[in-house]
């Protein structure tokens, strides 16, 4: 099975619990296990709280969801800049420090994420998440 979803939200937070809400709906119609659903709704929660908090004010959040039998793939974009030097292997900020645990949370929990090479003042990060791990059904 392949489903593919885009969304162009506003850039408010409310957008964030949207697009959560979206991409679980779209899993609830797969075999995912939960541990690889919950790992898809932090992935997504916290790329599109990076595209609120940072892009251009006047920017919306462009969301592209693929999901088929193996992968699923979660852009995220906005109009903004790529942030420098806090690329997805960054360190953990200091355990005081508010915010600035995002990328590197994303890192940790997608089999890839990388920002792609696109327009001037155009941000977008490629995540991509197996799905081998299948629900599994005991039978009485």
């Amino acid at each position: 099975m392949r489903m593919t979803m885009t969304l162009s939200l506003p850039r408010q937070p409310s957008s964030v619990t949207r697009a959560r809400h979206v991409l679980n709906t779209l899993l609830s119609l797969t075999d995912t296990a939960e541990d690889s659903c919950g790992h898809l709704a932090v992935l997504i929660t916290e790329a599109c709280t990076n595209a609120v908090v940072h892009a251009d004010p006047d920017s919306t959040v462009e969301i592209s969801i693929v999901i088929d039998d193996l992968v699923c793939l979660i852009e995220v974009g906005n109009r903004g800049t790529t942030p420098d030097s806090a690329g997805l292997d960054a360190d953990l900020p200091d355990p005081l420090t508010i915010g600035g645990r995002g990328l590197p949370l994303i890192a940790a929990l997608a089999d890839t994420a990388v920002f792609v090479a696109g327009p001037p003042d155009h941000v977008l990060l490629r995540i991509t998440k197996d799905l081998t791990d299948v629900r599994t059904s005991s039978v009485r």
